[in-house]
Parts: structure tokens; C-alpha cells; sequence
């Protein structure tokens, strides 16, 4: 059973979750074969998932089958489940939750050894479909705050299992990190009337120098105040809070831009791992009134973490980052590669 511990200082939740320690490290391969020996998320496999929530498949093919292109199942090891009460408690001066939750696994091809930068367009804008069909579907269950998507490409990145796949984990909480965001975005338009990332847009376009990419509807940068060697960030160029309103035509570009970045990423810096997180609106459904601005000013986006240099003692004990690189090399060196 998981737990949310809040850390009384700073008011971050940590979820305790001992039932995670149980995952698999790693995957034993047959060398000779070049082949995976036993990998859950294979297609033919389906019977090592729990059941699929959702899934892409071809025309009469059945559940938990074979036939699919994008599945959706619960984590075997999940950090939070649904099935819990939301009830907190106090011990001493100490607050806690149970782990209510959901904790879900986006396997984004039915083939083992082909990256998400690999896929087809289309196949990458099924996993895109997906998202936003999760995003959607979650969205109703009002105890659930926020919902965040990510992947974690490579063992530095945390994966630990090789078929590519994303996440979605979706809290009772709104995360510090996302709050602090959400709360800046929040002050800046309070201050200048407008959407802080749209004006972000705006200057890195006038500036240029870290710039590497854009096309009708997005654009990709390394952030001005970059935290690691090649960061980046995807925003669509028209303002919209949440990822679950993307309309299809920008869903079609989205899979082009994913593809071509992470081509460029793969080719700039030498095939690193990474994750990548979708910053979304939270669910407001229940506190409509709280954030009444944030439909104004927050702008979903999507950051891309390459995992070249490692957080110190620094970096842990001050929540400062040091970069190497700056953002202006690492953009020029992406604008760079086809």
C-alpha cells in the first residue's frame, strides 16, 4: 500500500510506494538472436500486463490481443491507485494520504526495438491521441488534481524496461514543482495582463539565437535559462491552457515536431537518454474559482530533459542547477542537424 507523506517545510508530497522496489532492473537479451527474451510489452505478450484501459487496434481485433498500435495498461508496480480511499490523516505534526491515484503505462508500439523517433508520423500521433484521450478521460474524476504525463527514454532516465513506452501518473495533489509554475504564470499576468509563455515565444523568436526549430504551429528552443546541456522546449505557437483541447490539425504537426526534434537530439548529442514531461493545465473541475485566471495564463508545453550531466550535492542540497552549456550552443548545435 502507498502512501503521500507531506514534508512539513516545504509542503512537497512524497509518495512512498514499497510495492515499486518489486520492478524489474533489467531484461536478460539473446545476444545471438538479437532478440529480447522476455519482454511484457510485446505484442503477442499482452497476457503479462494487467488489462489494457485503452487501446488503438486494428478493425476486429479483441482486447488484450494481438492487433494493436498504442495500449494503454495499469503500471504493475504503481505508485498510486484509484482504487484507494482519498482520506488523509494527521500523526503528530505529520500529514499523510493514501495512495489514491492512477498510474498508467502508454506503450507507444507494438515492435521492441523501434524508438519513439523511429515511429512513423502516424504512429506517433496515435501515441499523441492518446495522451490527450487519458488527459480527457481522467479529467472527469474530480479528486484527481493533476495529471502528468511523461517518458523516460533509458536507464539514466529511469526506464526499466527497453520497449519504448510513456507514462501518466495522476495525483490528488498538484505537484510543488507544477505549482510554482502554474502560481509565476499566475503573477505575471496579474502584473502585465498577458500569458508569460506566450511573451516567452515572442522574445525567442525576436532574439533567435535559441531557436532551432518552428513551423506553423510550434516552436522549439532551449530555454533561456537552460538547467541541462541541450534542454528543450516544445510550445504551441496559439495559446491554449491544457494539452486535452489540441485540435487534430495540431496533432499532425505535434508528431512531425516530436520526430524531427528527437532525430535532432539524437544527432546533436550523441543519443542520450532523456525524459520528457507534458506540463498541462490542472483539473479545475472541482476549483473552478481558484483558478480562474490560469485559463489566461498558462500555456501547456512540453520539456525535454537529456540526461548528459548528473545532479551533485549542489544542485540536491540548494535546488540550483549548474549547465556546462549554454543554451545558445546547444540550440546552434540542433539547428545544426538535418
Amino acid at each position: 500500500m502507498s502512501e503521500l507523506r507531506k514534508d512539513p517545510i516545504t509542503f512537497r508530497y512524497v509518495i512512498i510506494a514499497p510495492n515499486r522496489a518489486e520492478r524489474p532492473n533489467c531484461f536478460e537479451y539473446d545476444v545471438n538472436a538479437n532478440n529480447i527474451i522476455e519482454c511484457p510489452f510485446c505484442e503477442g505478450r499482452e497476457k503479462s500486463t494487467p488489462p489494457e484501459i485503452f487501446a488503438y487496434r486494428d478493425e476486429n481485433s479483441k482486447a488484450n490481443s494481438p492487433g494493436w498500435k498504442v495500449r494503454v495498461v495499469p503500471n504493475k508496480f504503481p505508485a498510486l491507485i484509484l482504487k484507494e480511499k482519498l482520506a488523509r490523516k494527521n500523526i503528530g505534526m505529520f500529514e499523510k494520504m493514501q495512495g489514491f491515484g492512477s498510474h498508467e503505462v502508454i506503450i507507444e508500439t507494438p515492435r521492441h526495438y523501434k524508438k519513439l523517433h523511429q515511429l512513423s508520423e502516424e504512429q506517433i500521433k496515435l501515441v499523441i491521441d492518446t495522451y490527450q484521450h487519458r488527459l480527457t478521460d481522467l479529467k472527469t474524476d474530480e479528486r484527481l488534481k493533476y495529471i502528468l504525463i511523461f517518458k523516460n527514454e533509458g536507464s539514466k532516465a529511469g526506464a526499466t524496461i527497453n520497449h519504448s513506452h510513456s507514462q501518466l501518473i495522476a495525483t490528488p495533489v498538484i505537484p510543488i514543482a507544477i505549482a510554482e509554475e502554474l502560481q509565476g504564470a499566475i503573477k505575471y499576468f496579474n502584473q502585465n495582463g498577458c500569458c508569460i509563455f506566450c511573451d516567452i515565444i515572442e522574445n525567442e523568436k525576436y532574439f533567435g539565437e535559441r531557436v532551432f526549430f518552428e513551423n506553423e504551429y510550434f516552436i522549439c528552443f532551449c530555454p533561456y535559462a537552460s538547467r541541462f546541456p541541450f534542454e528543450i522546449w516544445i510550445l504551441p505557437k496559439k495559446h491554449n491552457t491544457d494539452y486535452k483541447n489540441i485540435s487534430e490539425i495540431e496533432k499532425s504537426y505535434l508528431a512531425k515536431t516530436l520526430k524531427i526534434v528527437l532525430n535532432k537530439l539524437t544527432q546533436a548529442a550523441g543519443n542520450p537518454d532523456y525524459n520528457y514531461i507534458i506540463h498541462t493545465g490542472p483539473n479545475r473541475a472541482a476549483h473552478q474559482s481558484y483558478w480562474q485566471a490560469i485559463d489566461k495564463a498558462f500555456h501547456w508545453h512540453i520539456e525535454i530533459i537529456p540526461r548528459l550531466t548528473g545532479m551533485a550535492g549542489f544542485e540536491w542540497g540548494s535546488n540550483f542547477f549548474i549547465n556546462p552549456v549554454p543554451p545558445e550552443n546547444s540550440a546552434k548545435q540542433l539547428r545544426n542537424t538535418e
